[in-house]
């Protein structure tokens, strides 16, 4: 395909490294060179310095023949005039990233459309809801519902009280279990696990079960002994922070930390009915500072998230609340460069913004029917959900048959209405929806299993 991304900023870069690993032609524009310097050197890619919203610069970016136009400048207005003069001089697809939530109702979705803006992406919103879904679930690193949660995979730290360590997988996982362990993490590798495969202290399992069945799971991991969410702290009061806190159960009690009087002001415009009722505490403070959480009793405090536009201080306030004795912590790290760090440091759950652009903008790519895809910030990996077409490869045999790439797992399905974990034996049909977790470049691999229309035609349609 050929895509031009507008906007070689964190969001762009990343997107571009992503898009070019699977042999797509990427052009990569912006209009300071100094943003541009040594990206065509380490990825294969062409760059060029262009003004987003220049029709002139966007020809020479052969926008005309472009299959996706991708803007995600930091400036939401030119992301939006960019992504509209793109379709009329002839892209196909446009994809635009903004900071208004207004814009991603399904209100204005007609009016995006006809001015030629395909789909919105607004990162922030996304980062928000996963950690108010984190937070409720203090033992789970990483936790998705699929098909409004008749399906359930969940990320789940094992430590040496599992009953699952140092055992071979084909002794404590049976296709009669009511789960299955689609993929585990060891240290920094991400792989499908097989018969033989053991799992070890400190391991991330990534478990595919059932509503009905969670309970079973916790035990397995050896989380029995975890707290119900009840009272949150929370460092910085960005926009994800906001989405996070509106996201949660109103028994849940929220404390935010913001150092900048100005933004204590908007958060308390925003929230005045929840800090009238004693649901949120709203302080102008540095909950850096550990005698300051102390006084405000983090001893009681089951999470701790930090969303501070700086990783580092994210990072820190986290191990600080760890040491304080909290047992869920989230932490944002926009610098990829410190999420392998971060993991290390067993902070608990990382949330990183571009991997939630890049989901949404992977799903497009896609020609089999995707419903959805989730990128795991920590694990390399995608989690999507796919419809089984007519006459798609995936149909025709026995999942032991397909001989599926290796990098991919498929962890169950949706049938009408039902769910059932997937096993060898399983033959897939016509209008089942699959949940597949994939490594690295899997689900581009896996695609021509389920795929049997053309590409663009569906996307535009």
């Amino acid at each position: 395909m050929n895509i031009v991304i507008a906007g070689a900023g964190a969001v762009g870069t990343h997107l571009a490294r992503l898009l070019a690993r699977e042999k797509h032609k990427i052009t990569l524009l912006d209009e300071n060179p100094s943003r541009l310097e040594g990206l065509n050197s380490n990825m294969d890619i062409m760059t060029l310095v262009a003004m987003p919203t220049s029709i002139s610069d966007l020809r020479g970016a052969d926008v005309e023949n472009s299959d996706l136009f991708i803007g995600v400048t930091p400036d939401e207005a030119r992301n939006l005039t960019a992504c509209m003069i793109a379709s009329r001089l002839g892209a196909k697809l446009t994809v635009a990233r903004v900071d208004n939530s207004e814009y991603v109702t399904s209100d204005f979705s007609s009016f995006f459309k006809g001015v030629g803006i395909h789909s919105i992406v607004y990162p922030e919103m996304l980062a928000g809801r996963e950690i108010s879904h984190d937070i409720q679930r203090s033992w789970v690193r990483q936790w998705w519902d699929f098909q409004g949660g008749k399906l359930i995979l969940l990320g789940v730290k094992v430590r040496e009280n599992s009953t699952l360590i140092n055992k071979p997988l084909k002794d404590v996982c049976s296709p009669d279990d009511p789960y299955l362990i689609v993929a585990l993490k060891h240290g920094s590798e991400t792989l499908i696990p097989r018969g033989m495969t053991c799992i070890t202290p400190g391991d991330v399992v990534y478990f595919m079960t059932t509503p009905e069945n969670i309970d079973t799971i916790k035990e397995l991991a050896g989380k029995v002994g975890y707290k119900e969410v009840k009272n949150v702290m929370m460092l910085g009061g960005s926009s994800t922070a906001i989405y996070a806190i509106k996201n949660l159960p109103k028994h849940i009690n929220v404390k935010i930390f913001e150092t900048d009087p100005k933004r204590v002001e908007e958060l308390a415009n925003i929230f005045i009915e929840d800090i009238d009722n004693g649901r949120i505490t709203l302080l102008q403070a540095d909950g850096r500072d550990i005698n300051l959480l102390q006084d405000e009793n983090i001893a009681h405090t089951q999470a701790f998230v930090a969303t501070t536009e700086n990783a580092e201080t994210n990072i820190l306030a986290c191990l600080a609340a760890k040491r304080l004795g909290v047992q869920k912590t989230v932490a944002m790290v926009e610098n990829s460069d410190y999420i392998g760090m971060a993991e290390s440091l067993d902070i608990g759950t990382i949330i990183n913004k571009k991997t939630f652009a890049a989901s949404h903008i992977y799903q497009m790519l896609l020609k089999a029917d995707v419903e959805s895809l989730k990128s795991l910030t920590i694990a390399n990996a995608d989690v999507a959900e796919i419809k089984v077409l007519k006459g798609s490869k995936v149909s025709k045999k026995l999942v032991r048959d397909l001989r599926l790439p290796m990098n991919t797992n498929l962890g169950g399905y949706i049938r009408d209405g039902k769910c059932e974990l997937i096993n060898g034996n399983t033959q897939l049909k016509e209008g089942d929806i699959v949940v597949a977790f994939c490594i690295e470049d899997g689900i581009y691999k896996l695609e021509k299993f389920f795929s049997s229309s053309s590409f663009l035609g569906s996307l535009v349609n």
